[in-house]
C-alpha cells in the first residue's frame, strides 16, 4: 500500500505544479491591461540573464498603453510587478497602462542560487 500512496502524492504534486506553472497573462483586476483595440505607445525590453535584470529601473509615462517585453539572454526568468497582476515569462510581452508611482518587479521564475536578488522597478510619471 505504502507504494500505492507514493504513486498518489507524487501524481498531486506533479498536477499542482504544472498548473502552478501555466500562469496568465491577464492583468485586468488592478485596471493594468490595455484593450485589445489600443496599442502601445512604446515598449521597453527587460533584458534577463543570470540573476539580474539590464538597468536597475525602467521608467514609463502613466496612463499610456506601453509593452512591456521580457527578453531571457540567459537562463529561464519572468517579470513579476508587485502591486498588479502583471507576470510576464520570459521571451514574451505584454501591453500595460499603469497609474503614476513606483512598481517594484522581481523574477517570477526560480532561476538559481541569486533568484532572491533578482530585482529592479518600474517607475511611472
Amino acid at each position: 500500500m505504502s507504494k500505492k500512496l507514493a504513486l498518489l502524492l507524487a501524481a498531486v504534486v506533479m498536477m499542482l505544479t504544472l498548473s502552478a506553472c501555466g500562469g496568465s497573462n491577464d492583468n485586468g483586476s488592478a485596471g493594468n491591461e490595455a484593450s485589445p483595440a489600443q496599442e502601445a505607445s512604446q515598449e521597453i525590453v527587460i533584458k534577463a540573464t543570470s540573476w539580474e535584470f539590464d538597468q536597475p529601473e525602467y521608467v514609463i509615462p502613466k496612463d499610456t498603453p506601453v509593452k512591456i517585453t521580457v527578453e531571457n539572454l540567459k537562463g529561464a526568468h519572468g517579470v513579476e510587478v508587485e502591486g498588479t497582476d502583471i507576470n510576464i515569462r520570459g521571451n514574451d510581452s505584454q501591453v500595460v497602462t499603469l497609474k503614476a508611482g513606483t512598481y517594484p518587479i522581481r523574477c517570477s521564475i526560480v532561476c538559481g542560487a541569486g533568484h532572491a536578488q533578482m530585482v529592479s522597478k518600474i517607475t511611472v510619471k
